[in-house]
């Protein structure tokens, strides 16, 4: 009998128990080890007595019978694998990690020049298309270099180097703030490449999901993931042993049909209820976060917010604007509404993740898609996504306290960056919605610009010049340039491929949930002075909201005002 083992107790009489024992694996096959800790619920035997006696042939056995056909998929849980991904755009890194329970690491913007990282070309359907796709890109390439050069220069003119400060450092440093501003012309189609560390039933969502994109990237790179996890892992130890991953695990993944119907039906539902209204525009108080508050003793209140958020990721509208649709509508229409969220429901179809965030608080985010990528990462919270878009503007990275790009000498390159790939998105099909804001005027759709500091703010002339006011964000879209109009909301992308031109710098909107504790701890780790600008601004207004709302609670945040000034060598 192992050491590690108590005498068997006589009968009636107690076990003896020895002291907790705890100890590292290392060197087990994912399945094996996720058969291995299954056993606890069915035999006494130790782990290592588990592993010893455990093959892959008799994990895959188990699995097969328990996972599948009993459909207990938390032993999938259990399965750890570790994965890289390499090369795939960053519009598709957004799409992998769209994941609640999700671990792992990306290469950062803000640190590594982009310049020679590549990019991603879809198919497209004709070479004129392709050619405006490659110069398009090219273009926005080499703005990226001309602005992160330039901006260099202008932080270096207003922060002098320390005497105690060397020159490497003192570059290196104030080079990682040109990256957070030179960052908002990156397109979409940038290339990046990340590591993931997720569990087998993760892994297994994680690859339905991503097969059932719209986007032909997105669903190679599920069939890759699936493929990585079916074979043998690579082993830098160099050991000849075969590791095998979790091929039992992912073996009957399909592209999700579930959520597909489901969009279908959500957007044409949508676009039934919204018609042709146009975006109306965030509070003026808090251009960027909005905290959703139910009237208090509203009626059907969980019925219209479950209703709202199905919808909500298939418009580009605010979502108290569409849930005050919804909440106009007869009692019946609105449970029909809610239905469609699981009509097409499978047998092992999850609830959507809409009925996850009608709850706790609430916030309709909208901010520049290279911000977003930073507050994706928050786990702890429900967050649905709305497509890409141009309909939101964009960003124009002028920070409180540090040379503004509005007013540099690289203001014009920035400018032309950003009105070459709005342009190309509209050429190449992207999607078109109605008027940005309730007060645009009956010609259409204006590109807008926005700035979150008291700076000098681009206004984009419909002759392509660039004229510049000072002030804080725009109420409504300035002279500016024209774009096509759709009559009704169109939501899905004639070519969603026209997304991969979009910059960084683009609006994006999104809905997190979240209970309190999770809203004080991203409003503080978010605005902390080492941090971007962008998600510094969008916590500190976080934060304002659930002030205003719950003014006994404001207490409780420990944060800093990020228009307070920073000390620009610090990161």
């Amino acid at each position: 009998m192992p050491d590690n083992l108590p005498d068997v107790p006589a009968s009636g009489s107690p076990a003896v128990t020895a002291a907790t024992e705890v100890y590292a694996i290392h060197g087990a096959d994912p399945e094996v080890l996720a058969y291995a800790m299954a056993k606890y619920s069915r035999s006494a035997l130790t782990l290592r007595e588990s592993l010893k006696e455990i093959s892959a042939q008799r994990a895959e056995q188990f699995l097969n019978t328990f996972y599948f056909q009993y459909g207990h998929r938390s032993i999938a849980d259990l399965a750890h694998v570790a994965f890289a991904v390499e090369r795939l755009s960053l519009l598709a890194a957004i799409a992998l990690v769209d994941e609640p329970r999700w671990d792992g690491q990306e290469r950062s913007t803000r640190y590594q020049d982009f310049r020679k990282s590549g990019y991603y070309t879809p198919r497209l359907d004709d070479s004129a298309k392709a050619e405006l796709y490659r110069s398009t890109i090219t273009h926005l390439f080499d703005s990226y270099q001309a602005v992160g050069e330039g901006m260099l220069q202008e932080l270096k003119q207003h922060t002098p180097r320390p005497s105690t400060m060397d020159e490497a450092a003192y570059t290196r440093t104030l080079r990682a703030r040109a990256f957070d501003m030179a960052r908002y012309l990156l397109p979409l189609a940038t290339n990046t490449s990340l590591g993931q560390i997720t569990n087998a039933r993760t892994l297994e969502q994680q690859i339905a999901r991503l097969l059932g994109s719209e986007y032909g990237e997105i669903r190679e790179l599920g069939e890759r993931l699936r493929e990585a996890a079916s074979g043998s892992a690579w082993n830098p130890t160099g050991d000849t042993r075969e590791v095998k991953v979790a091929p039992t695990l992912v073996k009957y993944t399909a592209p999700s049909n579930f959520a597909a119907q489901s969009k279908l039906a959500l957007t044409e539902a949508a676009r039934s209820l919204m018609g042709d209204a146009p975006i109306a525009a965030m509070p003026a108080e808090s251009p960027n976060v909005e905290l959703i508050v139910t009237p208090p003793g509203e009626r059907l209140s969980l019925e219209i917010d479950l209703a709202t958020s199905l919808l909500y990721p298939h418009t580009h509208y605010r979502y108290a604007q569409l849930r005050e649709a919804v909440r106009s509508l007869p009692e019946q229409r609105i449970l029909e509404l809610v239905s469609l969220g699981t009509v097409h429901r499978g047998r092992h179809d999850e609830l959507p993740r809409a009925f996850a965030a009608a709850n706790g608080l609430r916030f309709d985010i909208l901010m520049d898609v290279g911000g977003f990528r930073d507050m994706h990462r928050h786990r702890r919270c429900v967050q649905l996504l709305q497509d890409y878009t141009s309909a939101h503007g964009f960003d124009t990275p002028d920070f409180p306290g540090q040379p503004p790009v509005s007013g540099s000498a690289v203001a014009a390159v920035f400018a032309e960056g950003m009105e070459s790939a709005m342009h190309a998105y509209a050429r190449l099909g992207g999607a078109t919605v109605p008027d940005t804001v309730a007060t645009a005027s009956a010609e259409g759709s204006k590109l807008q610009a926005h700035s979150a500091a008291a700076v000098p703010v681009p206004e984009f002339r419909a002759n392509g010049s660039l004229g510049m006011t000072w002030g804080k964000p725009l109420a409504s879209p300035a002279d500016g340039l024209d774009f096509p109009t759709d009559p009704k909301p169109t939501t899905v992308a004639a070519n969603p491929d026209a997304a991969y031109v979009l910059p960084l710098a683009t609006r994006c909107r999104s809905l997190f949930a979240m209970d309190f504790a999770q809203a004080v701890y991203i409003s503080e780790l978010r605005s902390t002075p080492a941090g971007h600008w962008s998600y510094r601004n969008v916590a500190w207004q976080m934060f304002q909201a659930v002030q205003r709302q719950y003014p006994g609670l404001a207490e409780h945040f420990r944060i800093r005002d990020p228009h307070e000034p920073v000390d620009l060598l610090q990161r």
